[in-house]
């Protein structure tokens, strides 16, 4: 396969930005699903040790990817504990 995709852009070396563009963001998405799974505190890979994950977060805890206008280092804690 890869053979076949080098063989098309020595013959139409147009398509090299077509090929970079769509291996990155093959590879971003692959990147982040790979974040997802391993960061999220909603995602439980251990159950035997630590079952409920994301009660353990505390409101300074940033698990977004990105955040626009919440500052989480002055959040206060409004939820009981468990």
């Amino acid at each position: 396969m890869l053979r076949h995709i080098l063989g098309q852009a020595k013959k139409h070396p147009s398509l090299i930005p077509l090929f970079v563009f769509i291996g990155a963001g093959g590879g971003g998405g692959a990147l982040y699903l790979l974040r997802l799974a391993l960061f999220n505190p909603d995602v439980c890979w251990d159950k035997k040790n630590n079952p409920e994950p994301w009660n353990k977060l505390g409101p300074n805890d940033q698990y977004k990817f990105y955040s626009v206008n919440v500052d989480y280092s002055k959040l206060k804690k409004e939820r009981p504990d468990f």
